[in-house]
């Protein structure tokens, strides 16, 4: 098991930092204890590039075979996630409502304002898709 700096912000905003926010959930110490909590901990893997998270915590039915983060040209300089709200429809099933915002190269800021579905299989929450808003 590896050390997390507990000093070292986190990409989703949690003041308490990495190593008491999305690390231990990067790391598969822990899992996501609402799909909330999973929607920080992937906004997070975007941010460092955890390509490995991001396909393990999207649902099979809807998982993409790759990625290709570390392809994108410009990378895109994630600035801020805001988490609105949070929906659960029953005990399986939930919604996540956020804003991410993020710049391309030295280009404008852009916004990235998603509803997302989320599911919980075997007590473990996953990703299943997303719309635009």
């Amino acid at each position: 098991m590896k050390a997390i700096d507990t000093l070292t912000p986190c990409p989703c905003g949690n003041p308490a930092g990495y190593g008491a926010c999305c690390g231990p959930l990067h790391d598969g110490n822990v899992i996501a204890a609402s799909a909330a909590q999973l929607m920080r901990s992937r906004y997070s893997a975007y941010v460092l590039k955890r390509e490995d998270y991001l396909l393990a915590s999207w649902h099979a039915d809807t998982r993409p075979a790759s990625l290709r983060l570390a392809a994108q040209q410009p990378a895109p300089t994630w600035l801020g996630l805001d988490v609105r709200r949070e929906q659960r429809i029953d005990d399986e099933h939930a919604t996540v409502e956020f804003v991410a915002r993020y710049r391309l190269g030295s280009g404008r800021a852009h916004r990235q304002h998603e509803l997302s579905r989320f599911v919980r299989e075997a007590g473990r929450w996953y990703y299943v898709d997303g719309e635009l808003m």
